[in-house]
């Protein structure tokens, strides 16, 4: 039976599917979710919180890192509640309107992750090829600026999404194929045609990610060929060095991505859980990794948050005395 949208949202529902087949399993799946959620806020609120609280952090890369973790924490708080609330509760259902405000902020802050990593390239760029002008190029208000634009960028493009499932009547299965809801999936429940969305989708991904993506390849290429025309190897090594914690980044932020794509394309054959495992994977796997690489690759940062981590048990061994 067709489920209007406009009908009754109250009860128009979706049903969200953890790993089917291991429902005995829920309470012992969620402590490895519960883990990596916990890891996450807390590693990106002690990046954002060690930039805030150190004023030689006060520079762009770091605004720029700062933006990131705020984007990460964000992307992880939009897939919580449904993922664990299945685990936990096994609570499956969700109501449209809900349905939509999540797939509204997953694909805004995936492209706003897009943009601020392309941010992050052109802060490399400028430090590197053009570094007596850093300080001048990259000022506060332009970085404000770049942060915004990337915000409102996304917002306007993704916006149109849920209004374009709201006109959509759901005649078929409302099984979802994941713990939260996603535009592709949604759309494909539809009984009418998709083509506006197909399309509409397809343009967002190149208009955003694929522009990203090129931009960002084309800033490297600009970095290696200034890195390479130093003549000191190891000022080429240092140059090259305060790249690497970006690199990953972007790495661990396209390769899943790609591997998704390529697995709802190709994928057809391969069991349900591999599915779920990458779609896991894309949207966790960068906001738990990216404030563990930035500690680890970025000497300020590790510093800094030992100092922090120094400071906090000398303070409890005072306190026990």
């Amino acid at each position: 039976m067709a489920i209007p949208y406009n009908s009754s949202l109250q009860k128009a529902t979706f049903f969200l599917t953890g790993f089917q087949g291991l429902e005995n399993l829920y309470g012992w799946i969620s402590i490895p979710f519960c883990s990596i959620y916990s890891t996450v806020i807390f590693g990106n609120l002690t990046i954002l919180h060690v930039i805030r609280t150190d004023a030689n952090l006060h520079e762009p890369m770091y605004y720029f890192l700062a933006m990131l973790a705020l984007t990460d924490l964000g992307l992880c708080l939009s897939t919580l509640p449904t993922v664990l609330g299945i685990f936990w509760f096994n609570a499956r259902e969700i109501g449209i309107p809900a349905c939509f405000t999540q797939l509204f902020f997953i694909h805004s802050l995936s492209l706003v992750e897009s943009s601020v990593l392309l941010s992050m390239s052109i802060d490399r760029y400028v430090a590197i090829c053009n570094p007596l002008r850093y300080s001048t190029i990259l000022t506060p208000a332009r970085i404000i600026k770049m942060g915004l634009s990337s915000v409102l960028r996304s917002v306007l493009l993704i916006l149109p999404l849920p209004f374009l499932l709201k006109r959509f009547q759901y005649c078929r299965s409302h099984m979802l194929a994941h713990a939260y809801c996603l535009h592709l999936e949604i759309m494909k429940l539809a009984c009418s045609s998709i083509i506006v969305n197909h399309v509409y989708g397809l343009f967002v991904v190149a208009c955003t990610v694929g522009v990203d993506s090129l931009l960002i390849f084309l800033s490297y290429a600009l970095i290696l060929r200034t890195v390479l025309s130093i003549a000191s190897r190891q000022e080429r090594l240092r140059a090259l060095n305060t790249c690497v914690s970006h690199i990953w980044a972007v790495l661990l932020f396209y390769i899943p991505m790609i591997g998704l794509s390529l697995v709802h394309r190709f994928g057809e054959h391969l069991p349900h859980t591999v599915h779920l495992l990458m779609s896991y994977v894309y949207l966790l796997v960068p906001p738990l990794m990216n404030p563990i690489v930035y500690s680890i690759k970025t000497k300020q940062i590790r510093q800094r948050i030992a100092k922090k981590f120094k400071f906090i048990k000398s303070l409890s061994c005072f306190q026990q005395d």
